[in-house]
């Protein structure tokens, strides 16, 4: 798991390290950086899945350091890192990347209770590499190799690193820890002007946008009965009106799916598609926290059994639209989820759900300032 997210130089944020629990909460005015804490996470999360830097970060220059001055090349960028702690022990990585003028990983390093196991330096501007190097042991000490400027050199050793002597094992252990707790990461916002209408039914594993709820709650209720009894128990707090249950409809002869709620005998159903948006965030919020990853739509590393991983959820504006009930209870059921340790929850947040949650034990909170 990622106990440590650092911003050596990324946005506003100069040499900040930010400790992450179970249960993280940002918070913080406008422009004191919660949404670039997340999207940092968010970017090496991206990387170690094997993505290039465009694809993590689609606008470079929003993430170079306020006033950051260019060299005299006209070179600017931004720094950030983590440390993944696992069986290995504590683990590091560090990157530093330029995003102008061109987009590129200038160096990368690996290490572990102080030793490099991995550093990457660019060494020709002119050439799209940069020269690796990584620990071998042995009469060879290190290997030194190119690798791509666009890509994690970290998710690369894997395919890279044969693991014939105790050197390369070391090495390939690290990564592998590495990659792992990044790639179990679930960013998610809600987007309730999406999550109206009727889908075609699919596989049931929710997107981050959750505009396939209804599909997703059409399986957890023949596949998942104790999780989907458990989110009709919080719609009965986060939604208004009598709450019996959650059920889905589909046409006779097959079609989109729409999710409804039951209000109980004698009384019609209220399609999710009339609730409000509050509600619409609440419930899928709920969803996410009381589920895993065979219901989320992500790809966590295939190394190691989902038992042994620890979902991270990214939630940026967690209690937007929420009023205070609603929070009380998300914050509820994230104190359950991530108690039982295979849910994490990183989330940004507002001031009075901060303020609420300051004195719930298991709740650790970053309060930035402007």
């Amino acid at each position: 798991m990622v106990t440590e997210l650092r911003l050596s130089a990324f946005g506003p944020h100069r040499s900040a390290v930010f400790p992450l629990g179970p249960l993280t909460l940002f918070a913080g005015p406008s422009g004191s950086g919660k949404s670039q804490a997340l999207a940092a996470y968010e970017a090496l999360a991206v990387l170690a899945s094997g993505a290039t830097l465009e694809e993590a970060f689609p606008d470079p220059r929003a993430r170079i350091p306020d006033r950051a001055v260019p060299d005299a090349q006209r070179r600017r960028g931004f720094r950030l890192g983590c440390t993944v702690d696992g069986p290995a022990g504590p683990v590091r990585l560090d990157l530093a990347v330029q995003a102008e003028p061109t987009l590129r990983i200038v160096g990368e390093r690996l290490s572990q209770d102080g030793q490099i196991l991995l550093a990457t330096a660019l060494r020709d501007p002119g050439r799209r590499s940069v020269q690796a190097a990584w620990l071998t042991g042995g009469a060879i000490g290190v290997t030194r190799a190119p690798l791509p400027d666009d890509r994690l050199g970290t998710a690369l050793l894997p395919l890279r690193v044969a693991g014939s002597t105790a050197g390369q094992r070391k090495v390939l252990t690290a990564a592998e820890q590495v990659v792992v707790a990044l790639r179990a990461v679930f960013p998610c916002d809600p987007r309730p002007d999406r999550m109206r209408a009727a889908v075609p039914p699919g596989e049931g594993r929710l997107l981050g946008d959750c505009t396939n709820l209804a599909d997703v709650l059409r399986r957890t209720r023949s596949e998942c009965g104790t999780r989907h009894a458990m989110l009709a128990q919080a719609a009965r707090t986060g939604c208004a009106g009598p709450v019996e249950g959650l059920g889905v409809r589909t046409p006779a002869g097959g079609g989109p799916v729409a999710a409804v709620l039951d209000r109980g005998p004698g009384r019609p159903a209220t399609e999710l598609a009339r609730l409000g948006a509050g509600e619409l965030r609440f419930l899928a919020l709920a969803l996410v926290l009381l589920t895993g990853p065979g219901v989320l739509a992500m790809d966590p590393a295939a190394e190691l059994l989902s038992a042994r991983q620890a979902l991270t959820v990214l939630a940026d504006g967690f209690d937007r639209g929420l009023d205070p009930r609603q929070n009380a209870e998300l914050l509820r059921l994230a104190l359950l989820s991530c108690g039982r340790g295979h849910i994490r929850l990183v989330a940004a947040v507002g001031e009075a759900t901060a303020t609420a949650a300051r004195d719930l034990p298991g709740v650790a909170m970053v309060d930035l300032k402007a």
